[in-house]
């Protein structure tokens, strides 16, 4: 088994449909189990100190009601915050905000598994990219950041060699087969199998820095 369809095969994709503050919303769900217990999992996603080793530098008040901002992406504010198991923000980016929820709880076979929920009002953006856009950033976070740095005992990661990994032969294959797996799920969540492969294609363009003239820029 290739190093590819191991990081994919360790990630369930799942699309949902709601209704958030009085308007339809699409939620894009990613798990994976880590080989780890829940109370480390919880400190490398809350902890300050540990979050730049595998994510981005964040600042702020880090408690429920406080403000958060991670250097160069999005902010927010922590809206649930139950230790070990339960966290939840807004996610403010480009004037646009979404919500972002995790929840944490001993996996079946042994260790932690992670449940991340990113919702988000129905847009013309999802429109055009459906749920591989924030999908496939967070898979990359979830497997290339957050696995690496739980798996060499709390390292840091190499930022630079993940994005130097991202635009490999090895990692634009990662890239397209995770961007086909958020097509899957679209279409399990009821969409059109034309209008899902659609947005794939224009989303892995994107990710793979080869759009076509009509991709925008898929970001949250």
């Amino acid at each position: 088994m290739s190093n590819v369809e191991r990081y994919l095969g360790a990630v369930v994709r799942e699309v949902e449909h709601r209704e958030h503050e009085g308007k339809p919303a699409r939620v894009v769900v990613a798990m994976r189990d880590y080989d780890t217990t829940v109370d480390d999992l919880w400190d490398a996603l809350t902890n300050p100190e540990r979050l730049p080793r595998w994510f981005l530098p964040v600042s702020g008040d880090l408690k429920l009601g406080g403000r958060y901002q991670f250097k160069g992406n999005a902010g927010g504010t922590v809206t649930r915050c139950e230790p070990p198991k339960h966290l939840a923000v807004t996610w403010e980016f480009g004037g646009g905000v979404s919500w972002v929820e995790v929840l944490l709880a001993e996996a079946p076979g042994g260790g932690a598994r992670l449940r991340l929920e990113h919702l988000a009002h129905v847009s013309p953006h999802w429109g055009d990219y459906g749920p591989g856009a924030v999908g496939i950033g967070w898979e990359l976070a979830l497997v290339k950041g957050l696995d690496k740095h739980l798996a060499s005992g709390g390292a840091a990661v190499d930022g630079a060699a993940v994005e130097a990994w991202t635009m490999s032969d090895e990692g634009k294959a990662f890239i397209t087969a995770s961007s086909e797996g958020w097509a899957q799920a679209d279409e399990v969540a009821g969409e059109d199998a034309a209008v899902a492969k659609a947005r794939a294609a224009r989303t892995t363009a994107f990710y793979t820095g080869a759009p076509p003239p009509d991709v925008k820029h898929p970001g949250t």
